[in-house]
Protein backbone atom coordinates (compact mmCIF):
# COMPACT_ATOMS: atom_id res chain seq x y z
CA UNK A 1 0.00 0.00 0.00
CA UNK A 2 1.76 2.85 -1.28
CA UNK A 3 1.50 6.47 0.19
CA UNK A 4 2.43 10.04 -0.10
CA UNK A 5 1.50 10.83 3.75
CA UNK A 6 3.98 12.49 5.65
CA UNK A 7 3.70 9.65 8.21
CA UNK A 8 2.23 6.40 8.82
CA UNK A 9 -0.76 5.34 10.85
CA UNK A 10 -0.92 4.78 14.65
CA UNK A 11 1.20 8.80 14.92
CA UNK A 12 4.36 7.98 14.35
CA UNK A 13 5.84 10.64 12.58
CA UNK A 14 9.22 11.30 10.97
CA UNK A 15 11.77 12.00 13.41
CA UNK A 16 12.32 15.09 14.54
CA UNK A 17 15.99 15.83 14.29
CA UNK A 18 15.64 14.64 10.73
CA UNK A 19 17.20 10.87 8.98
CA UNK A 20 20.52 12.44 8.68
CA UNK A 21 23.62 12.89 11.25
CA UNK A 22 24.41 11.45 14.38
CA UNK A 23 21.87 11.52 17.45
CA UNK A 24 21.97 13.61 20.20
CA UNK A 25 24.16 12.37 23.37
CA UNK A 26 24.14 9.06 21.66
CA UNK A 27 27.61 6.95 22.08
CA UNK A 28 29.45 6.64 18.87
CA UNK A 29 29.27 3.07 17.91
CA UNK A 30 31.89 1.20 15.85
CA UNK A 31 31.51 -1.47 12.66
CA UNK A 32 30.90 2.32 10.67
CA UNK A 33 33.25 1.60 8.47
CA UNK A 34 34.00 2.83 4.89
CA UNK A 35 33.50 6.21 5.86
CA UNK A 36 30.07 6.70 7.15
CA UNK A 37 29.51 7.69 10.67
CA UNK A 38 27.01 5.72 13.38
CA UNK A 39 25.44 6.57 16.04
CA UNK A 40 23.13 4.92 18.38
CA UNK A 41 20.44 6.22 20.65
CA UNK A 42 18.34 4.35 23.58
CA UNK A 43 15.11 5.26 24.82
CA UNK A 44 14.48 5.37 28.09
CA UNK A 45 10.82 3.39 29.76
CA UNK A 46 10.46 1.11 26.76
CA UNK A 47 10.19 3.47 24.04
CA UNK A 48 11.49 3.39 20.32
CA UNK A 49 15.35 2.54 19.43
CA UNK A 50 17.09 4.98 17.25
CA UNK A 51 19.98 3.88 15.28
CA UNK A 52 21.79 6.88 12.64
CA UNK A 53 23.89 6.23 10.04
CA UNK A 54 25.71 9.41 8.00
CA UNK A 55 26.60 8.46 4.43
CA UNK A 56 29.31 11.47 4.44
CA UNK A 57 32.22 10.67 2.65
CA UNK A 58 31.30 7.00 2.64
CA UNK A 59 32.17 4.69 -0.37
CA UNK A 60 30.11 1.58 -1.18
CA UNK A 61 27.18 2.63 1.08
CA UNK A 62 24.74 -0.28 0.13
CA UNK A 63 26.80 -2.60 1.89
CA UNK A 64 27.72 -0.62 4.61
CA UNK A 65 23.64 -0.08 4.60
CA UNK A 66 22.95 -3.49 5.28
CA UNK A 67 25.86 -4.40 7.29
CA UNK A 68 24.77 -1.80 9.94
CA UNK A 69 20.88 -2.81 9.90
CA UNK A 70 22.54 -6.29 10.53
CA UNK A 71 23.94 -4.66 13.70
CA UNK A 72 21.11 -2.93 14.60
CA UNK A 73 18.61 -5.99 14.20
CA UNK A 74 21.15 -8.15 16.45
CA UNK A 75 21.26 -5.74 19.16
CA UNK A 76 17.68 -5.50 18.94
CA UNK A 77 16.95 -9.21 19.06
CA UNK A 78 15.72 -9.64 15.90
CA UNK A 79 18.63 -11.52 14.74
CA UNK A 80 19.41 -14.11 15.27
CA UNK A 81 16.28 -15.73 14.40
CA UNK A 82 14.19 -18.67 16.15
CA UNK A 83 11.90 -20.11 13.02
CA UNK A 84 11.61 -19.16 9.72
CA UNK A 85 9.17 -16.71 10.01
CA UNK A 86 11.58 -14.42 12.33
CA UNK A 87 14.77 -14.79 9.71
CA UNK A 88 12.14 -13.82 7.17
CA UNK A 89 11.44 -10.75 8.85
CA UNK A 90 14.72 -9.76 9.10
CA UNK A 91 15.79 -10.37 6.10
CA UNK A 92 13.07 -8.46 4.44
CA UNK A 93 14.30 -5.50 6.55
CA UNK A 94 17.33 -6.35 5.11
CA UNK A 95 15.86 -6.24 1.60
CA UNK A 96 14.11 -2.74 1.96
CA UNK A 97 16.88 -1.19 3.53
CA UNK A 98 18.86 -2.25 0.49
CA UNK A 99 16.13 -1.03 -1.64
CA UNK A 100 16.01 2.97 -0.32
CA UNK A 101 19.76 3.25 -0.44
CA UNK A 102 19.91 1.73 -3.62
CA UNK A 103 17.15 4.16 -5.47
CA UNK A 104 18.93 6.70 -3.41
CA UNK A 105 22.19 6.14 -5.49
CA UNK A 106 20.34 5.71 -8.65
CA UNK A 107 18.07 8.46 -8.45
CA UNK A 108 19.29 10.54 -6.56
CA UNK A 109 23.33 11.72 -6.06
CA UNK A 110 23.28 8.97 -3.13
CA UNK A 111 22.36 8.83 0.17
CA UNK A 112 22.25 11.38 3.04
CA UNK A 113 21.73 9.08 5.89
CA UNK A 114 20.14 6.18 7.12
CA UNK A 115 17.79 5.98 10.65
CA UNK A 116 16.34 3.13 11.57
CA UNK A 117 13.52 3.18 14.51
CA UNK A 118 12.46 -0.34 16.25
CA UNK A 119 9.37 -0.28 19.14
CA UNK A 120 8.14 -3.76 20.14
CA UNK A 121 6.06 -4.36 16.93
CA UNK A 122 7.36 -1.82 13.99
CA UNK A 123 11.53 -0.95 12.22
CA UNK A 124 10.81 1.63 10.71
CA UNK A 125 13.58 2.70 8.15
CA UNK A 126 14.58 6.28 6.94
CA UNK A 127 16.61 7.01 4.26
CA UNK A 128 17.18 10.88 3.08
CA UNK A 129 18.65 12.16 0.33
CA UNK A 130 18.87 15.12 -1.55
CA UNK A 131 16.97 14.45 -5.22
CA UNK A 132 13.97 15.86 -5.90
CA UNK A 133 12.14 12.69 -7.49
CA UNK A 134 9.19 11.28 -6.01
CA UNK A 135 9.54 7.26 -5.47
CA UNK A 136 6.93 5.16 -7.28
CA UNK A 137 6.02 1.90 -8.45
CA UNK A 138 6.80 1.24 -12.00
CA UNK A 139 3.53 0.77 -12.99
CA UNK A 140 2.47 -1.63 -14.60
CA UNK A 141 4.86 -4.19 -12.91
CA UNK A 142 5.94 -6.58 -15.58
CA UNK A 143 7.93 -9.39 -13.47
CA UNK A 144 10.12 -10.21 -16.65
CA UNK A 145 11.44 -6.62 -17.22
CA UNK A 146 14.80 -5.94 -15.76
CA UNK A 147 15.02 -2.84 -13.13
CA UNK A 148 12.45 -1.29 -12.29
CA UNK A 149 11.46 -3.25 -8.87
CA UNK A 150 12.80 -1.56 -6.01
CA UNK A 151 9.42 0.21 -5.30
CA UNK A 152 7.19 -2.36 -5.63
CA UNK A 153 9.44 -4.71 -3.71
CA UNK A 154 8.95 -2.28 -0.61
CA UNK A 155 5.55 -1.37 -0.98
CA UNK A 156 5.02 -5.80 -0.92
CA UNK A 157 6.84 -6.10 1.75
CA UNK A 158 5.94 -3.12 4.05
CA UNK A 159 2.86 -1.98 6.65
CA UNK A 160 3.18 1.41 4.69
CA UNK A 161 5.92 3.55 3.44
CA UNK A 162 5.75 7.30 2.19
CA UNK A 163 7.85 10.52 1.42
CA UNK A 164 8.71 13.73 3.88
CA UNK A 165 9.81 17.17 2.32
CA UNK A 166 10.60 19.59 4.83
CA UNK A 167 9.71 22.96 3.53
CA UNK A 168 12.39 24.53 1.68
CA UNK A 169 14.66 22.40 1.92
CA UNK A 170 16.10 19.89 -0.74
CA UNK A 171 15.72 16.68 -0.74
CA UNK A 172 12.88 14.28 0.88
CA UNK A 173 13.55 11.45 3.43
CA UNK A 174 11.70 8.14 2.49
CA UNK A 175 10.88 5.66 4.88
CA UNK A 176 9.06 2.26 5.10
CA UNK A 177 7.33 0.45 8.26
CA UNK A 178 7.62 -3.38 8.60
CA UNK A 179 6.37 -5.45 11.26
CA UNK A 180 8.03 -7.24 14.04
CA UNK A 181 7.81 -11.30 13.86
CA UNK A 182 5.17 -12.76 15.74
Amino acid sequence: MSTTRPYSPGDRGPEPSGASGASEGGPQEAGASGGGTAAVASASSGGPQVRRLSFEDASGVVPLARDFARQALYAWGWLPAATADQRAAAEDVLLVVSELVTNACLHADGPDGLVLGCDKKVIRVEVSDRGTGQPAPRTPHRAGRPGGHGMFIVQRLCLDWGVVRAPGLAGKTVWAELGAPA
